[in-house]
């Protein structure tokens, strides 16, 4: 297997876009799938390694990236020390670097003989599947799309009342990474942003138009985003698939880092599902 890791790609908003790639080497051109991480997450988490290179062994050009603005360096992989890039960061930058990596891997001369750009499908995780979907609705190159845990309204997460009022005036609010017990900052950008595209950043609108498969999977016990919110996605876009995992949290059960070397038994059925839907005919 051929793993080729951290390509900076340049992108729209100055930092670049850290991007690895997993694929068997045998001039035959695969499809294509890109991976997008969540809040608070990085290509490298838990074990999206060990994903990519499943999904490679069988027979998926696999591309998985770092959203420029996540917090994390090329010096420095695991942990969040960009604090200033992570609290400028916002849905606008992160649709803007899927498809600077679209646009990337389409036109690269490097990997013609083995990635299929014209089977292109996309998967996200949690935020990452919000950004996955909304970016699948306007990306005609996009032939599936995949959300694991995906957010069905990014509006809804958003304060409101004295909480936005205190925001406003400080112009910064800080988030705790249970993980690292970091303070992790947004600044207000993040808010008016949002405001100034919520059109554009509506997923129900994004599902409501999708016309390619979409598979929705869905751990029964995430706490971070509910069964309700998969529900939705399933109900907005009746030609979707749904898929849930009973013991499944929103990680479906894994940390970081993972220690084992396979899927463990709430990751494997996600695992299988997402496989199994990429396989079948796009026809």
């Amino acid at each position: 297997m051929k793993i080729i890791k951290n390509i900076p790609v340049g992108g729209d908003h100055k930092l670049p876009i850290l991007t690895d790639l997993f694929f068997l080497e045998n001039s035959q051109p695969k499809p294509v799938v890109i991976f997008c991480h969540g809040y608070k997450g990085f290509k490298d988490w838990g074990p999206w390694n060990l994903v990519a290179a499943h999904f490679a062994q069988q027979g998926f050009f696999f591309l998985k990236f770092n959203f420029s603005h996540n917090g994390l360096t090329s010096e420095n992989l695991l942990d969040f020390t960009d604090l200033e890039a992570f609290g400028n960061n916002n849905f606008i930058k992160e649709l803007d670097d899927l498809q600077s990596v679209i646009n990337w891997i389409s036109n690269s001369l490097n990997f013609k003989n083995e990635a299929d750009i014209h089977r292109i499908s996309l998967i996200g995780h949690s935020r990452g599947g919000g950004i996955a979907v909304l970016k699948a609705s306007e990306e005609s190159r996009i032939k599936k799309v995949i959300s694991w845990a995906g957010v069905s309204d990014f509006g809804v997460r958003f304060p409101s009342g004295e909480i936005l009022s205190e925001w406003q005036n400080k112009g910064i609010v800080y988030i705790t990474n249970t993980r690292t017990n970091q303070q992790l900052p947004h600044y207000f950008q993040f808010y008016t942003t949002f405001m100034e595209n919520a059109d554009r950043l509506s997923i129900r609108k994004a599902v409501e138009r999708l016309e390619i498969p979409y598979l929705i999977v869905q751990g029964e016990k995430d706490e971070n985003v509910i069964l309700k919110e998969a529900l939705n996605l399933h109900s907005w876009n009746k030609k979707s698939e749904l898929f849930t995992v009973p013991d499944a949290g929103h990680t479906f059960n894994c940390s970081h880092p993972y220690e084992f070397d396979y899927f463990i038994s709430e990751l494997e059925p996600l695992i299988k599902a997402s496989l199994s839907f990429l396989n079948k005919p796009e026809g």
